[in-house]
């Protein structure tokens, strides 16, 4: 089988268009679900009896079921029970018209907000709790210990896990074209439906995940390195 290179390459420059909408879904994730995984995070910590519960089966229920399954509900039940109530409340709204991609950033700032949790959790629990304690004998309330104390330390150690998180992040909203958002992955699969050059867009599809990911680590490990560099001379 004889690959068409000319294809592949104008597929490929098509298919980097749709890289603005796999990043604003990814940032638009992460801003959204790191107060509230953060908040989750300090709920567990503190054993803040129902609210631990509940976002214990939060976490379990996401974590624990597939990213397909997640879309299928979200994008497709939850709208249609959407517009059974606005119909029999006689209200004119079309929950159908709203854009996709709103779709998109629910998913994944559900999906995101579960993980990240954990990512914080097992970060802050790092911290030595001496030195919150010490922050208090201080003066400091646990609010300013937190943000000059604890959460610079801990943002070190959860910084590999957020990078893994995030370029899991990045290759999953490969699947918002279930909800016609047009990203690389649909944009390289409608130019395939053409001419049914499927294995030269998914070949595409490959190369440009590979280069974003590949600089989201790049970027991590920069931060990273700040941070570590900080970190030694603070202990110097």
């Amino acid at each position: 089988m004889e690959l068409d290179v000319n294809y592949m390459i104008d597929t490929f420059f098509l298919a980097l268009g749709g890289i603005s909408v796999t990043l604003q879904i990814t940032i638009v994730a992460l801003l959204v679900a790191t107060p509230i995984a953060f908040f989750m995070a300090i709920s567990k910590i503190y054993n803040v009896s129902i609210i631990k519960q509940i976002v214990s089966g939060y976490v379990s229920l996401i974590r624990g079921t597939p990213m397909i399954l997640q879309i299928l509900i979200i994008y497709s039940l939850v709208p249609s029970l959407i517009n059974m109530i606005v119909k029999g409340l006689g209200w004119d709204f079309n929950v159908f018209d709203v854009n996709p991609i709103i779709y998109a950033y629910i998913v994944f700032s559900i999906n995101t907000s579960a993980g990240l949790s954990e990512v914080f959790r097992s970060a802050l629990l790092t911290v030595n709790v001496g030195q919150l304690e010490a922050a208090h004998a201080i003066g400091m309330s646990t609010i300013q210990a937190y943000r000059r104390i604890v959460i610079p330390q801990a943002l070190v150690v959860a910084l590999p896990n957020i990078c893994n998180l995030t370029i899991n992040l990045i290759k999953g909203t490969s699947l918002v074209f279930m909800m016609t958002v047009k990203d690389i992955t649909a944009i390289a699969k409608i130019q395939a439906a053409f001419g049914y050059n499927y294995i030269e867009s998914y070949i595409d599809i490959f190369l440009i995940y590979i280069i974003i990911c590949s600089i989201t680590q790049l970027l991590f490990a920069l931060v990273e390195k700040h941070f570590g560099s900080y970190k030694s001379l603070k202990n110097a």
